[in-house]
């Protein structure tokens, strides 16, 4: 991959970019720069891992067993499949 490549892709993470987590503070979902997640569930860490993309407000998730999930960003909130996550410094709905 070239350098034009790489920063063309995190320019276009970087709304995304940081830990994401549900108001119960269950679900921590960190979004990596490179295009990489790690999804925490409760005292498990790393109970998820794998790599994203990002389309507009649109996630496209492929973790590492190869299971596939979706998301979207609306008003600063994730909505992952089921879930809604709130940026880790903002757990309260606004």
């Amino acid at each position: 991959m070239t350098d034009e490549t790489r920063n063309d892709r995190d320019r276009r993470n970087a709304d995304v970019v940081g830990v994401w987590v549900t108001a119960d503070g269950h679900i921590r979902q960190e979004l990596l720069p490179d295009g990489r997640y790690d999804e925490a569930r409760g005292n498990r860490r790393s109970a998820y891992t794998g790599r994203y993309t990002v389309t507009g407000d649109h996630l496209d998730y492929v973790d590492d067993t190869g299971f596939t999930a979706t998301g979207d960003i609306r008003d600063g909130v994730l909505y992952h499949e089921h879930l809604v996550l709130y940026r880790e410094d903002r757990t309260e709905k606004p």
